[in-house]
């Protein structure tokens, strides 16, 4: 492997954003009961940690909806199709109305809000919370699993833009 310095004039911090900004990542809703009501935004740091028992991990920054995410005992994962980018940038977007009539979504009887149109919701126990830089690490247990049987194409993130993933190169070779 080759190793590459960073230059004086390019700080870390830069080219760690500038590494990021060249990997693809999957988007996500995640949503949460917060104390005034329904909360939530737009996340492409969801990962998948285990299966048994069923683990994702995310990270929030800032914003009211991300305190109020990060300190919910549970959230709603929403996994978007790539045809949802409307949805997905009104949740980006602090200033956006959320929750609206036209986004096609209910409270669950545990009290979390479901976006009924994502193709798949992942109901969570918030089991872990790490503090790093200016963010919040969060580690969730999955309790339940809901698919509205959409097979659309994926929504990814890639160099600050929403992209959608176009063909497929096997795995293994």
């Amino acid at each position: 492997m080759t190793h590459h310095s960073p230059l004086p004039s390019e700080p870390i911090g830069e080219l760690f954003k500038a590494a990021f900004r060249s990997h693809p990542a999957g988007v996500a809703i995640i949503t949460a009961a917060g104390p005034d009501g329904a909360v939530g935004l737009t996340a492409s740091s969801v990962a998948s940690v285990a299966v048994d028992p069923p683990t994702l991990a995310f990270s929030v920054t800032g914003g009211r909806s991300a305190s109020h995410i990060a300190a919910a005992h549970t959230v709603v994962v929403h996994l978007v199709r790539a045809d949802q980018v409307e949805l997905v940038r009104a949740f980006a977007n602090p200033a956006a109305p959320r929750f609206t009539g036209d986004m096609d979504w209910e409270l669950l009887p545990t009290g979390e809000p479901l976006l009924r149109e994502a193709p798949w919701a992942l109901r969570c126990e918030i089991v872990h919370r790490a503090p790093l830089g200016g963010s919040v690490l969060l580690a969730a247990t999955v309790l339940d699993i809901r698919s509205n049987s959409s097979s659309s194409a994926p929504l990814v993130y890639h160099n600050r833009e929403f992209h959608t993933v176009f063909e497929s190169v096997p795995a293994l070779g």
